[in-house]
């Protein structure tokens, strides 16, 4: 878990970036409505969580570097024994000062009267602009309440910053309590992919191995899937996002999963492409080691001082190559390449930075320059070959073949650790598992 040692690091480091005279509001996630009085399980904004740890809704972290009263301040809903006996346990302002290691806590109801006075005299805003609009609007009503008193010698602030940017880049670069939390949602992952390779069967439904998967998951302690699992059978592989998973799986299809947990807050984020009858056909082989080639090579370019786009020019490389040495491309390699001919059958990059969020943050660029790899980030490696049911241009055999295999990968000091080296990925170790 991230102790509350560490959660305070992470406010100082924060301050430190802060220009003088500032002041940072890091507002909760909304409570969502599913239906009438029914809401979606709730999520606190990761920003709030990455501080702090908070994980209740209606709660605002506000830093104010140097200031005497305290400098971290967080508002948050207060005990109410009635809605707790309905709705479940709050820590109440108290509590929360103890729990979470802030200098002090208001009740969230004192918002309206505080905020406004630790706004004034302060030359800039740290927020995340554009994020909540009904919290832009609360913020500009407190600003505004501020600029009133500018004739009684109180300046309101003059300068929004995008907190969002400082915080990106805080959490690109993982501490080995995040990567311990990732390697734990990775082990589960990996467990709940090969439980579903075990079970699989011709005439199951997708439904079906999602239940498997996220059975495990919940079992194993993860506290949800960290994003809408994809159980595609069949030309259903075809679609990078499917999600209606209700499908039977017909005997002599391939079924792509993609499918991670997440665990205390970190997320995994694993794809894994198998025969439902546990045996590769000829096309299905053909296609599965162009796709596995071009992942064992995208991460054997993954290094601290490497360029973040070397893994997809790999990937590139090698799956147009294949496809053309299968026919289904023709043409030059390199003319292939630079003609994008690929995006027919690879439409997508070959990863994304992964962490508390699953697409999670970080600029992928700098100065319009690709960013080289350092120690602690994590990037998922992924890429995959898509040939659509329709598509009338290759031979019938193609058609509505799909693959794709992911794992996640942290970069090291001198190199790469795989996060879910233990889900197999080779034809022949699948294939073993499923006959076993």
């Amino acid at each position: 878990m991230i102790t509350a040692k560490e959660y305070a690091a992470r406010r100082r480091e924060l301050m430190s970036m802060m220009q003088g005279n500032s002041i940072a509001v890091i507002a909760a996630g909304r409570e969502k409505v599913r239906s009438k009085d029914i809401h979606y399980p709730y999520k606190q904004a990761t920003n709030l969580t990455y501080l702090c740890g908070f994980a209740e809704p209606e709660s605002v972290l506000v830093l104010t570097p140097g200031r005497a009263q305290g400098e971290c301040v967080l508002f948050c809903r207060e005990k109410d024994k009635l809605r707790e006996t309905w709705d479940g346990y709050r820590t109440g302002p108290e509590r929360a000062v103890i729990d979470f290691g802030v200098d002090d806590a208001f009740p969230i109801g004192d918002l309206d009267e505080i905020l406004p006075g630790m706004l004034e005299g302060k030359e800039r805003v740290y927020y995340s602009i554009g994020r909540d609009a009904e919290f832009d609007r609360h913020l500009m009503e407190w600003v505004n309440e501020v600029r009133g008193k500018k004739g009684r010698g109180t300046p309101p602030p003059g300068e929004f910053v995008d907190v969002d940017h400082l915080l990106s880049e805080m959490r690109l670069i993982k501490t080995a309590a995040e990567l311990k939390l990732m390697r734990k949602a990775g082990e589960i992952s990996a467990r709940a992919h090969c439980r579903a390779m075990k079970v699989a069967k011709p005439g199951i439904f997708e439904y079906q191995l999602q239940a498997e998967i996220e059975h495990e998951f919940i079992h194993s302690g993860a506290s949800a899937p960290a994003y809408t699992s994809i159980v595609g059978g069949g030309a259903n592989g075809c679609i990078l996002h499917y999600v209606e998973n209700r499908k039977k799986i017909n005997n002599g299809d391939l079924v792509l999963i993609d499918a991670g947990c997440e665990f205390e807050n970190y997320a995994a984020d694993i794809t894994r492409t198998f025969p439902i009858n546990g045996k590769f056909s000829p096309e299905q082989a053909a296609i599965y080691d162009i796709v596995l080639d071009a992942q064992l090579q995208a991460i054997a370019a993954l290094k601290p001082g490497a360029p973040y786009s070397g893994a997809n020019d790999a990937t590139v490389r090698v799956i147009t190559q294949g496809l053309r040495d299968l026919g289904i491309l023709q043409g030059d390699v390199s003319e292939l390449i630079e003609q994008e001919s690929y995006k027919e059958f690879y439409m997508h990059s070959s990863g994304h930075w992964l962490g508390m969020d699953v697409h999670d943050v970080g600029d992928y660029k700098i100065d319009n320059q690709w960013r080289v790899y350092e120690p602690g980030m994590v990037v998922t490696v992924e890429p995959g070959i898509y040939i659509s049911p329709d598509n009338k241009l290759v031979a019938e055999k193609w058609r509505g073949l799909a693959v794709r295999i992911e794992d996640d990968i942290a970069i090291t000091k001198t190199g790469y650790e795989d996060l879910t080296s233990t889900v197999p990925k080779t034809r022949h170790d699948i294939e073993s598992l499923m006959a076993g």
